[in-house]
């Protein structure tokens, strides 16, 4: 232990990580939940999480969380904000950084998600959850909308080859309403982000729709350059 700040009070720095995922085979946007195993609380839903350990980095303690929880590595993750009111946890002084990460949900490891009890939810089914963490999942929703006005995102949630009734899916499942077929399929295709393939997806007619992929350079690019489209 240090000698020094010995006379200050100790308190507990923890992250939660609000993992979401789209849901292509019902056009929903779906966000990780567990049933929390410590006291106070236990056996009620939560965001997935952890104490930061003593020799840990904040981020290094955010992909761990995602790493246990899912068996992925090396997905998007951000910082969100720090959560901080005195009387928010009743097991004591806790801190919590919130991180938010987009998943392809098809790559997560289902045995590594049911080996914690952890569920998928749909973003409009989220039960009452533990503490503050529905308002962490509405911070962050809010932020992904404005992030999908400003700058692509579809990368994190889409297999490699999708059609663009599936991308348009994606952006009602974020927005959480209808958007026009027409008005959205121009505006994407305005942005040059898209490389259109040579064979289609019959599922669901017989005509079928054009697969496409991201551009990545293009995606790079408006990642740091940004672009605007209001839906």
């Amino acid at each position: 232990m240090s000698q020094f700040y010995t006379q200050e009070d100790l308190l507990h720095v923890a992250v939660d990580c609000a993992v979401f995922g789209y849901d292509t085979s019902d056009g929903q946007l779906k966000v990780l939940l567990f049933k929390r195993k410590v006291k106070p609380l236990s056996n009620r839903w939560s965001l997935v999480g952890s104490f930061v350990q003593k020799n840990e980095d904040l981020r290094d303690a955010a992909i761990r969380v995602l790493h246990d929880f899912t068996g992925l590595e090396d997905v998007f993750l951000k910082q969100l904000r720090c959560y901080g009111k005195v009387k928010r946890d009743p097991g004591g002084r806790v801190i919590s950084i919130l991180y938010w990460s987009l998943i392809k949900l098809e790559e997560q490891k289902q045995h590594v998600v049911n080996s914690h009890g952890a569920k998928w939810y749909n973003i409009d089914d989220v039960p009452k959850l533990v503490l503050d963490h529905n308002d962490m999942i509405r911070e962050v929703l809010l932020k992904i909308r404005r992030i999908a006005m400003t700058a692509p995102i579809g990368k994190e949630l889409l297999p490699e080859f999708f059609t663009i009734p599936q991308l348009l899916q994606l952006y009602q499942a974020i927005y959480q309403r209808e958007l026009d077929d027409r008005n959205f399929r121009k505006k994407i295709l305005s942005t040059s982000l898209l490389i259109k393939q040579n064979h289609k997806d019959k599922s669901s007619s017989k005509k079928g729709a054009f697969y496409y992929k991201f551009d990545h350079n293009k995606y790079s690019e408006l990642l740091d350059k940004g672009y605007h489209i209001d839906f």
